[in-house]
């Protein structure tokens, strides 16, 4: 009777969703999975599925990593609007691992390189941008309504704006930028937005 394979989900899901935030998609093959995964195919075709649902349950790792950044600034209570965005950018961006940093953003390197992929991979990455943006624009609504968003700027465009900002900000991280500057252009983009 064969013995059921053993492995550490969470290690596996980890170094794969890795490999994909490094090279890309296209560019992580098969075999580079398995590689950094220390997994063999059966295992990963029976546990996982394609490359494509693998890919799904790595964005899917890399979210509860978002959820949590969001849980510490975006949904906490204790923060202003503002110090809650502030704290987002901060918790997404400059307190992540000097490793992770220098990769840039999953969903931003996924964005990019979409168009040589399904539709549904897309949807799958965009989703996650529509989390983001949804816990941003519960607090700038927040914002509005108290008066504290720049006259003739609307909760929606603010939200546009950061996360467009979030975006700029990923790419310049992989472009090798410092936490410091990094955190430069995060302080701009909020005090261009903040009364």
């Amino acid at each position: 009777m064969a013995r059921p394979v053993e492995f550490d989900e969470t290690k596996v899901l980890t170094n794969a969703m890795e490999q994909f935030w490094k090279e890309g998609y296209e560019a992580s093959s098969v075999q580079k999975l398995l590689d950094c995964t220390g997994i063999n195919r059966g295992t990963l075709y029976n546990s996982f599925g394609d490359k494509d649902t693998f890919f799904k349950s790595c964005v899917d790792q890399y979210n509860t990593v978002t959820d949590k950044h969001i849980a510490a600034s975006l949904k906490n209570d204790k923060l202003t609007a503002w110090d809650a965005i502030a704290a987002y950018f901060t918790e997404a961006v400059i307190n992540v691992p000097n490793k992770h940093r220098s990769m840039g953003c999953l969903l931003v390197n996924s964005l990019c390189e979409s168009i040589n992929y399904d539709k549904e991979i897309k949807k799958v990455v965009r989703s996650s941008f529509a989390t983001i943006r949804k816990a941003l624009l519960i607090r700038l609504k927040d914002a509005h309504k108290n008066g504290k968003i720049k006259k003739g700027l609307s909760a929606e465009f603010a939200a546009d704006v950061l996360l467009n900002s979030l975006h700029g900000i990923r790419v310049n991280s992989r472009d090798g930028k410092n936490a410091k500057q990094l955190q430069e252009l995060i302080n701009f983009t909020v005090s261009s937005l903040k009364k």
